[in-house]
């Protein structure tokens, strides 16, 4: 199979498929096993190459103790290539670190744990999006190791330093393993010599690969298999004024010659330099140079262009994303006032002020290098002239009251360990919070990076228009990364009945491995009533 052209839905047995045909127009419950998971899983697989498609299928028969209970099946409106089964298929599997398992892509390990526990919490309606199996990843960072006639690129072997050569990975999406193939024959031929971690000799230590999928001169289900690979070399020495860096320049320009525009397939979309002569696991040093393509990375997502600087972060697995966005973006009133905290390039935020017409939008994020990126990014937005787009860099852990203060929904995307435990217990407390619209102040550095900036909107010193009424969160949106941080703040915010979880989805970001990713939506809570401050004169006591 052609995994670049399409990803293959998981079909039941032949035994099973005849069932299909009745269940196309109807709903239908299936047997279960006694230890089932309660009815409350919806399975959606994205069968075309086109990411807009999607169907509903039914997953291989139930397994004991694993399978989801009610599952809904549509026909499909395109005919899908048929798998026998949604295994790996990878001959670096026993070796690699990637990978966690290696069957039931569809059904990650911890899914059976996220159906209960939400079911828990009282979601009954929990979805659960597979998403592509197979080619998925569209960014990557692979260590280089061993000689320059025999180079080893790839991931560390589990608990050590041993680098795992890798250029078959199933997860890659297939013009990351073509541009890994470049690299090793451009290594071979210019006599590049790996990085040696022992001796800290070496030139070449690690290659970022990222895949654009964005050309709008092809059809867009033609996109994702013609994608192109931004390179970036990380280059033992300090700078491009060092002695190494004519054989840099020179393993740049054959991959560029070999891959660029005046070859067939055009597979490279630029080349970039890093350097780092650091001896610590940090991979990237904070001197970049771009060398040959285009010098803007351009991806579209949940509705936008997107600008992603190769020494920002950006998500592995875009189609994913995308449908992330696109679910999140349902639970955005059109002109709310958003703040979108751990913002990145503020690519959730930004898409929300595209598609929702969001009357204000704040991104905070405390790395100061995202920035480059959330300016080109919105300078492609059209947005109304009301609408206020701001990014600020900022620590949301330090007073994050004044934050959440004049936002209705608020947008978290933490990293792996979850919330900051400031931010966690202001999201307990904010709904119980007086509003007093004479004193209300939100926290702005001097001078944000603001869109269309209006003088009774944002201003320079902090104070916020007279005209903009006062406002808690009335949502809050979860994206996490990690299951266990979330589990643990998700019972905070109920416990605190400051909040309700109202919907709740997952996502398989990263097929393979024991990790989903969750979108959960909170409501303030039944039972919270906004205290307003009193006016006028106190009435005398008889």
């Amino acid at each position: 199979m052609d995994i670049g052209k399409s990803v293959s839905p998981c079909f039941p047995p032949r035994a099973v498929q005849p069932q299909l045909k009745l269940m196309a127009a109807v709903v239908s419950l299936l047997s279960l096993p006694a230890r089932a998971p309660p009815p409350s899983l919806t399975f959606v697989t994205r069968c075309t190459t086109s990411p807009s498609t999607i169907t509903r299928l039914s997953p291989p028969p139930p397994q004991p103790a694993s399978a989801p209970l009610l599952l809904t099946h549509e026909e499909p409106k395109t005919n899908p290539i048929k798998s026998s089964s949604c295994e790996l298929h990878c001959r670096h599997f026993e070796s690699c670190s990637g990978c966690t398992h290696e069957y039931n892509l569809h059904q990650p390990p911890i899914l059976d744990e996220a159906i209960r526990f939400f079911k828990s919490t009282g979601v009954s309606n929990f979805t659960f999006d597979t998403c592509r199996l197979w080619g998925w990843r569209c960014r990557a960072k692979l260590a280089v190791r061993g000689s320059s006639m025999k180079p080893l690129i790839g991931l560390y072997e589990e608990g050590t330093h041993n680098v795992v050569d890798i250029p078959e990975c199933k997860a890659h999406h297939p013009s990351i393993n073509a541009t890994v193939d470049l690299l090793k024959h451009g290594m071979a031929e210019l006599n590049i010599e790996p990085y040696d971690e022992d001796k800290g000799t070496g030139e070449l230590r690690y290659v970022q690969m990222a895949v654009t999928t964005y050309n709008t001169s092809i059809p867009a289900s033609e996109r994702y298999k013609n994608g192109k690979v931004q390179v970036a070399l990380v280059w033992n020495d300090r700078s491009e004024n060092s002695a190494s860096f004519a054989k840099l320049n020179a393993l740049a320009t054959y991959m560029w010659r070999k891959g660029g525009p005046r070859r067939e397939p055009h597979l490279i979309h630029s080349v970039w330099a890093n350097f780092q002569t650091s001896t610590s696991n940090v991979i990237f040093g904070n001197r970049w140079r771009h060398l040959f393509g285009e010098s803007d990375f351009w991806e579209h997502v949940g509705g936008i262009d997107v600008s992603i600087a190769p020494s920002s972060f950006g998500q592995a697995n875009t189609r994913a994303f995308d449908s992330l966005l696109r679910k999140l973006q349902k639970y955005v009133p059109y002109g709310a006032s958003v703040v979108d905290l751990y913002a990145g390039a503020g690519v959730i935020g930004l898409s929300l002020a595209a598609t929702r017409k969001c009357r204000s939008v704040k991104c905070v994020e405390v790395n100061k290098e995202a920035k480059h990126s959330f300016e080109k990014t919105a300078s492609r937005l059209q947005i109304d002239a009301e609408s206020s787009i701001s990014w600020h860099q900022a620590d949301t852990s330090k007073e994050p009251h004044t934050w959440l203060m004049g936002s209705d929904v608020v947008v978290v995307d933490p990293p792996r360990k979850g919330l900051d435990p400031s931010l966690l217990g202001a999201l307990q407390s904010v709904a119980f919070m007086k509003i007093n619209s004479s004193e209300r102040k939100v926290k702005m550095e001097k001078r944000p990076w603001v869109i269309r900036e209006r003088e009774t909107s944002v201003q320079s010193n902090g104070q916020m228009a007279q005209d903009e009424a006062p406002s808690l969160p009335q949502t809050l949106i979860y994206i996490s990364c990690g299951w266990d941080s979330f589990k643990k703040d998700c019972k905070s915010l109920l416990s605190s009945k400051a909040w309700e979880l109202t919907k709740a989805h997952g996502f398989n970001f990263f097929p393979g491995t024991q990790s989903i990713e969750v979108l959960a939506v909170f409501k303030r809570g039944s039972g919270v009533k906004v205290k307003r401050k009193k006016s006028g004169i106190k009435k005398r006591l008889a």
